[in-house]
């Protein structure tokens, strides 16, 4: 049998050194033994419940495990060098968030799903981690493992109703309705911007973020704009680098471009670059590359050019893998009538993007432009540019969509 030492097993069950001494000292870590002023502790032991908990219901532990391990995975990475996060936190499962979030922004969709898994013992990090792996699933366009993690998503709102652990489950999945542009999932707490029953420990940024993702879904530009920048204000108060930071960053730059301020937007997205970029955190810009009309290329070119292909390599990658989630989602189908490259030029259309602009991103004529989009219009059967944006752009609520069943958030 191999044995551990005091630091090794405070490290491994995520507590002090004081703490592991004050247990083995009231004899609470089974077939521990002592040689001269050493401890020696089995690998299989098992980390002594605390008493209070002892007294509390599964529900109430399992609330006071999920706050524990948020408050341990919300600090931010440090911003010159986020990566040494991974050393900074003292438990496991932490470091495991950590690496699904930096492997995440890395565009390593592969290892951040991985790190979900690995949370399979411990119900808390598995919630906690649930947001990162589904958002890997679908960058993969893995269906079956997207599933997996909505069923127990799900089940968590049914085995812990009405609780934080509910709640955090709540969150995840209403993520994925807006982050996919799916009406239909996003739940009416969202749509009222109603967090009255979210633990503090969620953390108002992160809550904020999507309820301005939300906005940009239902075409509220200002006030995705005004949540954005608010949102960043929580983030002000602790320096260093966030992946919600990150993200509130573009958000910003993605109202301020439907909103026509054009430069304000590229400030906003070259701001959220200089964050990132450094580190080859490129996932937000590959994201959001057919949103910006060829502004991310721009800033790329401008300040990062070294990255332009990674960030390119990326989006090539994945783009149709949320919008085969989200036509499976609304069960609209567009990329089954429209071409990839006539999905994105309908989109910068829909957007107002200047004709001559569109036409030299992508290297054709005007004429050639408005020829293809003769044909768009025909195969959506719409008339213009307002009824391309419902269609495209999903601005509105389509009028018949009360009169579906709601899908659960």
């Amino acid at each position: 049998m191999q044995y551990f030492s005091v630091s090794e097993v405070s490290e491994k069950w995520g507590v002090s050194v004081r703490q592991v001494q004050r247990l083995l000292a009231d004899g609470r870590i089974i077939g521990a033994k002592k040689y001269a002023r050493a401890w020696m502790i089995p690998d299989d032991a098992k980390k002594p419940m605390d008493p209070r908990d002892e007294k509390r219901t599964p529900m109430q532990w399992m609330s006071s495990e999920m706050a524990r391990v948020i408050e341990a995975t919300s600090m931010p990475m440090p911003s010159d060098h986020p990566d040494s996060i991974l050393t900074q936190v003292s438990d496991e499962r932490s470091r495991r968030q950590y690496e699904a979030e930096l492997a995440y922004l890395r565009g390593d969709f592969a290892r951040a799903l991985c790190c979900y898994r690995e949370a399979k013992e411990d119900p808390a990090a598995k919630l906690r981690a649930s947001l990162i792996g589904v958002a890997a699933a679908i960058s993969l366009g893995d269906y079956h493992a997207y599933k997996e993690i909505e069923v127990y998503l799900k089940d968590c709102r049914k085995v812990y109703p009405a609780s934080d652990l509910s709640i955090i489950a709540e969150l995840a999945l209403a993520s994925v309705g807006v982050s996919v542009v799916a009406l239909n999932m996003i739940p009416s707490w969202l749509k009222d911007g109603d967090f009255r029953d979210f633990p503090s420990q969620a953390g108002p940024a992160y809550m904020l973020y999507i309820r301005a993702r939300y906005f940009l879904c239902v075409g509220q530009y200002e006030g995705a704009l005004c949540v954005a920048q608010t949102a960043l204000t929580f983030q002000a108060k602790a320096p260093g680098i966030t992946l919600t930071g990150i993200y509130l960053e573009v958000v910003c730059a993605l109202a301020c471009h439907c909103l026509e301020r054009e430069e304000e937007a590229k400030h906003w997205l070259l701001e959220a670059m200089r964050l990132a970029m450094p580190h080859g955190f490129i996932t937000p810009f590959a994201e959001a590359m057919s949103d910006f009309g060829g502004i991310v290329e721009q800033c790329l070119e401008e300040e990062f050019p070294e990255q332009r292909a990674a960030v390119i390599t990326q989006w090539n990658r994945t783009v149709i893998n949320w919008i085969s989630f989200h036509n499976q989602f609304t069960k609209e189908n567009i990329t089954l009538l429209l071409s990839l490259r006539e999905y994105h030029l309908a989109q910068m259309v829909a957007r107002r993007v200047p004709y001559a602009q569109i036409a030299k991103h992508y290297n054709i004529s005007v004429g050639r432009l408005k020829n293809i989009m003769l044909e768009i219009y025909q195969k959506l059967l719409v008339s213009g540019r307002d009824e391309l944006g419902e269609y495209v752009l999903i601005l509105k609520q389509r009028k018949n969509t009360d009169n579906h069943q709601e899908v659960e958030p």
